[in-house]
């Protein structure tokens, strides 16, 4: 049911698809697609992948990159703090995305609830390469996953919840039959 969506957006699963796609696909609700993305593997992946990497970036900076930080010269510091609060705006827009989804899976939210706007993932800003050259590469390294992981994440939202769902295209054999019917009759 998930397949074609994903094969447009970098590193994801070609095999998988959104919401979007099912709803094209079946002329299903965007709601009932909402709970049905948020029960599917995709999400589970997703889910974990995100909630993963929160905990590695939280432990990874109040452990070596502390450390690390602290002999930075005065420039580099400053940017590492940039860049680290970055990182964790980031992922914790993410990590809420994510939760908002598994209340719906959960039955807590309303897939119409999760609809709403407030819940959307806003766009992120494309960024230049880290603003120091000092930084310590752990944090770009984080900084690069969670950039990777947030463009998916943004793809599934648009996807899921601001792309309009046209009408299914008519059934190209029973237009050619109801040709068939009108040109038998006259």
């Amino acid at each position: 049911m998930w397949a074609a969506a994903l094969a447009r957006a970098p590193s994801l699963n070609m095999s998988e698809a959104t919401a979007g796609d099912a709803a094209q696909a079946t002329g299903r609700s965007r709601a009932a697609e909402v709970r049905d993305f948020a029960r599917s593997e995709l999400f589970e992946r997703t889910f974990r992948e995100g909630m993963e990497l929160v905990e590695e970036a939280a432990a990874w900076l109040d452990g070596d990159g502390r450390r690390e930080s602290k002999i930075l010269s005065r420039s580099a510091a400053l940017a590492y703090a940039s860049e680290s609060m970055k990182l964790t705006t980031r992922l914790m827009q993410v990590a809420s995305w994510l939760l908002v989804q598994r209340a719906v899976r959960e039955g807590d939210m309303t897939p119409e609830a999760a609809c709403e706007p407030r819940y959307r993932l806003a766009e992120r800003r494309a960024e230049s390469d880290p603003t120091h050259s000092e930084l310590p590469i752990g944090l770009i390294e984080f900084v690069v996953r969670a950039e990777r992981l947030h463009d998916r994440v943004l793809y599934l939202d648009r996807r899921m919840y601001l792309d309009e769902t046209p009408e299914p295209e008519a059934n190209p054999v029973l237009s050619q039959l109801g040709m068939l019917e009108a040109a038998f009759r006259d």
